[in-house]
């Protein structure tokens, strides 16, 4: 089991999210007011501070949102997730990995900005199954490897 360290949207795709601290997490939507949300598969992002912390060993000062992901984790292996895996978010909303990482086709403003982007490699995609809210220090478990 994990937990939810940030909650994060921006107006735009390709910059940087300002944490909100909570949101509502859309079935066939992802979190309502963001620029990624809308009915495809990469409605919801998710990037660990495990590997926030990475970039900041580095020496970059970077924090939750800065790679432009929704929800920023703690102490679950987003990794180590197959696609298909559903994912319990908060009290109730319900989620499916879709995409392990990102291809980048171009540099992007959070590269620029942060001098590096792990998203691309570390970052998963869901999208909503069910409907619920999301705030900081809710709980994020798996409940369903890969498709099962």
């Amino acid at each position: 089991m994990g937990r939810i360290v940030a909650v994060c949207t921006s107006a735009e795709k390709g910059e940087r999210k300002e944490n909100v601290s909570q949101g509502m997490l859309e079935q066939g939507v992802g979190l309502v007011g963001d620029a990624h949300s809308g009915n495809w598969h990469r409605q919801v992002s998710l990037l660990a501070i495990e590997s926030i912390r990475k970039m900041q060993f580095l020496g970059l000062d970077v924090g939750p949102g800065d790679f432009a992901e929704n929800l920023t984790t703690e102490g679950i292996d987003l990794l180590e997730l197959p696609i298909g895996t559903k994912l319990s978010i908060g009290p109730q909303a319900i989620g499916e990995v879709t995409q392990i990482g990102k291809e980048c086709h171009t540099r992007c403003a959070i590269y620029y900005q942060a001098g590096d982007c792990v998203m691309p490699k570390e970052g998963i995609f869901i999208r909503i199954l069910q409907s619920g809210p999301v705030a900081v220090g809710d709980t994020i478990t798996v409940i369903g490897m890969g498709g099962q």
